[in-house]
Order: C-alpha cells, then structure tokens, then sequence
C-alpha cells in the first residue's frame, strides 16, 4: 500500500520517532508499504516520520537496480568519519529541491533488521548519506534545516509557489 508522504512544512515532520520492538503490530506490513511507497516516488530512502508514523524505522536502497533493499530499525549512527563531504541531497518530502549538504563522508550504524536482530555497517557515500538523512528524519530534521536562512526561505517560497499551483 503506498502511504502518503508528508511535505516540508507539515508540523508531523518535526516529531521525533520513537522506538520500535520487533512485536510492533503489522511490522512487516510497515515494511513492504514504506518500500512500495519509496519506489513509488523514486526515492532511495525513507523514514517512517515521512508517513507520519512517528516510529524508529527507515527503508533504503540506494542500488542502481532498486534490488538492494535495506530495513534499519532504532538505527543510530555509532561512529563517523572525521572527513566531510558535499553532497547535493533531496528529499520525498522536499520534492524537486535539491542543495548541498556537508556531512561525514563514513558512518558505522547500528539498527535492529525485520527481525529484531541487531547488526552493525560501514556505510559510504550515497549510503552514508541517505542513513544520515533518514536518521535525521527521525529526530524531526529535514535536511533543508542545514541551510542558511536565505535559501531556507528561497525553498519555503518555492514550496507555496509550487502548492498554489497545484490547488489551481
């Protein structure tokens, strides 16, 4: 089932997720819409704060071929690298903004799979990226909250250009 995504702006995306055990009701079903809605909106990740489900759950796949699907539950970044890299993100609940976000190049995350087993990965580049997105979702962050305030408002701007047009 494919879940509406929250946009930037909508008070629900500033709550902070809480955590989630693997006796969550429906769990797997979470899962599947979350992936079914991200491929849906060709996003390579998405955290459950988007669907306004304030829970600690995201969903990534940052494969070419969109057959790598990951699933991080309670995810925390455990380790970071001290280098930093620029990259141009975006974001499902930003649709068609994208700016340059520094962020640490490496991270090691540490989550809980579909299972409720815990695991530990390396993560770079893209991946390291999107988990650092997606876990800033979680904890009420959009990544245009790392902006200066001018293009904050630029893209605010944007945002009610784009809804008034879309009502018309």
């Amino acid at each position: 089932m494919i879940l509406p995504i929250r946009a930037f702006g909508d008070p629900v995306l500033r709550k902070v997720g809480k955590e989630i055990d693997k006796d969550y009701p429906s769990l797997q079903d979470l899962i599947d819409s979350m992936f079914e809605t991200m491929y849906s909106a060709k996003g390579v990740g998405l955290a459950a704060t988007q669907v306004d489900i304030h829970r600690r759950i995201v969903v990534v796949d940052t494969s070419e071929e969109r057959d790598q699907p990951l699933v991080f539950i309670n995810p925390e970044i455990v380790a970071q690298s001290v280098e930093q890299k620029e990259w141009e993100e975006g974001c499902l609940s930003v649709p068609e903004i994208y700016e340059t976000v520094t962020r640490p190049d490496r991270v090691r995350v540490r989550a809980q799979d579909a299972k409720g087993e815990f695991f530990e990965m390396a993560c770079d580049e893209l991946l390291a990226v999107c988990i650092q997105h997606e876990i800033d979702h979680l904890n009420g962050k959009v990544f245009v909250q790392y902006l200066s305030n001018l293009k904050l408002n630029r893209i605010k701007n944007k945002i009610k250009k784009q809804q008034r047009e879309a009502q018309q």
